[in-house]
């Protein structure tokens, strides 16, 4: 699964935009109950007035209220980031640390956070458990487990350090696109030979092709076709 995971999202990433490592923290944390795409809207008027750890600390917060209210939650989001900006200029020297332990201990930081920014800004792999990620893989029969912290140890078990990162990209990408939560397109799925949840969703092709989202959709579809007919080629010729 793991294979086809990387053939059916070779260009997999972290879809938030950021320049600096403190960029992209500011910007998981707005993340949270929010859309990447709304996220993206907002960050380059906020990077751009506040570059450094120390302006987001000395920040006035209405203003910063009002350039992040697009993302909901946006007091307490708010806190978190002039939170994390005066952490960091007091314990940090202004710059993000590069470790796991150092990143929790930040406000507005978990371990989901955390993951994020040691993924993509320090090259550490991590599993990034989110909303998708736990309900994939528990979809996938990978584990039982529902609380976060327990589902990224039991699935950095099942996966060799070197893919955690790129592991949370495919499947955060599959859940975004094809493996809805309410309305799977399990007809149209490249992992629908090997999934105990094949049939939660639409099993004809034409009508789950329908529900493949993103540009990337032509390319999912003909894939999932493609593992199709490799299937049934394969037991015909048993």
């Amino acid at each position: 699964m793991t294979r086809a995971l990387a053939q059916g999202y070779p260009d997999a990433h972290c879809e938030l935009d950021f320049g600096t490592a403190l960029d992209l923290t500011v910007a998981v944390i707005l993340s949270a109950q929010c859309t990447d795409k709304r996220v993206n809207e907002v960050t380059p008027a906020l990077f751009h007035k506040y570059p450094t750890a120390a302006d987001y600390a000395g920040a006035n917060r209405v203003e910063l209220e009002e350039m992040i209210r697009p993302t909901g939650f946006f007091r307490n989001k708010a806190t978190s980031i002039m939170g994390l900006g005066a952490a960091l200029v007091d314990k940090h020297g202004g710059e993000v640390p590069g470790t796991l332990e150092e990143l929790v201990r930040l406000p507005g930081i978990g371990r989901k956070t955390a993951n994020v920014v040691l993924g993509e800004a320090f090259d550490v792999p991590g599993i990034t458990v989110d909303t998708h990620f736990g309900r994939l893989v528990r979809r996938w029969g990978w584990t039982e487990e529902t609380d976060p912290v327990k589902v990224e140890h039991a699935i950095g078990e099942l996966v060799p350090r070197k893919d955690w990162t790129m592991l949370s990209h495919w499947t955060i990408f599959h859940g975004r696109r094809v493996c809805h939560a309410r309305k799977p397109a399990c007809g149209a799925c490249f992992l629908a030979p090997d999934c105990p949840s094949f049939g939660d969703g639409p099993t004809d092709p034409a009508v789950a092709g329908k529900l493949v989202k993103g540009d990337e959709a032509p390319h999912l579809v003909a894939f999932a076709e493609q593992v199709r007919a490799g299937k049934k080629k394969a037991g015909a010729a048993k």
